[in-house]
């Protein structure tokens, strides 16, 4: 891979402080910053998707009784 850039003479100088070329300079750099290798997640299938989505209601029977009518109300019971 080619990159050509103007180098800003920081850049040149932190480079020959190191005392490499500015092009093992900027690779060092983006090897710290990249990850090593992209961690690829392969889409969901629609079965998948579903058990997902049901897993989400596995414990609704155990939270609290909500009330038919003045749902409003009940929520914000406890606020001023």
């Amino acid at each position: 891979m080619e990159i050509r850039a103007n180098v800003p003479d920081e850049l040149a100088a932190r480079a020959e402080s190191r005392g490499v070329p500015v092009e093992r300079y900027v690779e060092e750099l983006l090897s710290q910053h990249l990850p090593a290798q992209a961690e690829y997640n392969p889409p969901r299938t629609p079965e998948e998707i579903r058990a997902w989505l049901d897993s989400f209601g596995r414990f609704s029977d155990k939270g609290p009784e909500l009330p038919e009518s003045n749902f409003r109300e009940w929520l914000y019971q406890d606020h001023d």
